[in-house]
């Protein structure tokens, strides 16, 4: 059986080394909180609030590094606070998605595009994709057992030897099937 760990992915923006400039300081660096499951990727201390005209939240984490654009990643209830209707998209494929405004201790930046409701992916190291004979972009099933177990599909395979082993789903569907980070979901297919 094909077992994979549980990441369950809170909100959170990436951003441009511009747009930290422009946010917190023209010669800032962000700081480190805590590494993620992903090598070189690591929660940052620092946090943003996002406003639309209908609404904003508030201590949104920064994860780094810096991209190469920024991007705010939420869940469809955070999408119902800010009053948008993003699209459930791959990280980085944000055209055509709808913009918002990022407000930091030193500045604001307006984003154009940008928001985004992450689609439930696994990243896959290159080994562990060529062991289980999966491929990048492929569509998997995943089983998540327990009290509320339930099945994901259209789960997004992501290969790269620059990736560890771990599936990322967003905070509703975490709460949805009682799944904690940590917990294990079977690959089906």
């Amino acid at each position: 059986m094909k077992q994979v760990p549980i990441g369950v992915s809170a909100r959170h923006i990436h951003l441009s080394k511009e747009h930290i400039k422009l946010l917190f300081g023209p010669d800032y660096e962000l700081q480190v909180l805590k590494e993620l499951s992903q090598p070189g990727q690591f929660a940052a201390k620092e946090t943003v609030t996002v406003v639309t005209p209908k609404g904003q939240i508030d201590k949104v984490r920064i994860l780094g590094p810096a991209r190469s654009r920024s991007q705010l990643e939420i869940s469809r209830t955070d999408a119902f606070t800010l009053g948008i209707d993003p699209p459930v998209r791959e990280s980085g494929h944000i055209e055509g998605t709808p913009g918002i405004r990022v407000i930091g201790p030193a500045g604001e930046v307006e984003l154009e595009e940008g928001v985004i409701v992450a689609a439930r992916h696994i990243h896959f190291h290159t080994d562990d994709a060529a062991k289980w004979g999966i491929t990048d972009k492929q569509k998997l099933t995943v089983r998540i057992e327990g009290e509320r177990a339930v099945t994901f599909e259209q789960v997004i395979a992501r290969v790269s030897d620059q990736f560890a082993l771990d599936m990322h789903i967003d905070t509703d569907e975490a709460n949805a099937a009682g799944v904690k980070t940590g917990d294990i979901g079977f690959i089906l297919s």
